[in-house]
Formats: structure tokens, sequence, C-alpha cells
């Protein structure tokens, strides 16, 4: 494992240990990108209301990654427990295209939930190739939030 694995590790050790969790953390490297995953039972604590407490500590996580790398080292740090990543990737994307559906049908933008800039990332990258719809964000933190439009 490499620095930046181990002080990810201990980062995330520290939390569970903080937070009173019975969990595993895990850390799997590859391609410029480390995946840490805590394994265990009764993480909704770690994973926060909204996924808040989980991107913080992502956050922090990548911060401690990366202190070491220039920042055009491409560093990449993904925080996960009990799934929860690709669970909200599925449903941001189910989202993602009622909302697409619901501007073509309509010729109208239609304004999703405010999220953060991670999760809008996911759902601008899914709609990307979407054929005849554009995505955006308007508004200004913490209530940012993604628009998708019918292009003209």
């Amino acid at each position: 494992m490499s620095a930046s694995g181990d002080r990810v590790k201990d980062l995330l050790e520290h939390v569970s240990d903080a937070l009173a969790l019975d969990a595993d953390v895990v850390i799997e490297e590859a391609d410029r990108t480390i995946r840490a995953t805590l394994e265990g039972d009764d993480l909704g604590l770690f994973i926060g209301r909204h996924g808040q407490t989980i991107d913080a500590v992502q956050h922090l996580a990548f911060k401690a990654a990366t202190r070491d790398h220039p920042p055009s080292a491409g560093l990449r740090v993904v925080v996960d427990a009990a799934g929860y990543r690709e669970r909200r990737e599925l449903a941001l994307q189910r989202q993602a295209d009622e909302a697409a559906d619901q501007a073509l049908e309509s010729g109208r933008a239609v304004a999703l939930d405010a999220m953060s800039a991670t999760e809008r990332k996911v759902v601008h990258e899914y709609l990307k190739d979407r054929e005849g719809v554009e995505t955006y964000s308007e508004g200004t933190e913490p209530d940012r939030h993604l628009v998708v439009a019918p292009l003209d």
C-alpha cells in the first residue's frame, strides 16, 4: 500500500473509532485512485444525513492522500460504506432520467433538488451524452442545484 493509502486508512480507522463503529477499513489502489471502503453493520452514522458525513470524510481523505502530491498528479480518492455510493448513484441516475424525460415532454427546464458538487457531477456525467437535453447548475451552496433543459 502506498503512503497515501496508509494515510487514508489511518484517517478512516480514526473516524470509525471516534464514532464507536464496529467496522473494518479496506483500501484498494489502482489507476491513480484510492478506494477506501468501511465494512460493517450499522454504518448510517458514518454516511450521515444525505451523505454529508461520508462526503466530508472523503474530502478529508483526499486532502490527507494528496498532501505530498502536486495538484497535477490527478490522484482520486473515493470513500464508501455499506454500498452507499453505488445505491446513491443509481438513485441519481433514476432522477436524471425522469428529469430528462419530463424536460423533453414539456419542452421546459426541470430543476432537481439541491445536491452536493459530487452528486451534481454524477448527473452531469450521466446525462452528457443524452440526446436533446443539456445540464447546468444554478444557485449558491448549500442550495446549488442541477437543471436539465431541452435543447432548442
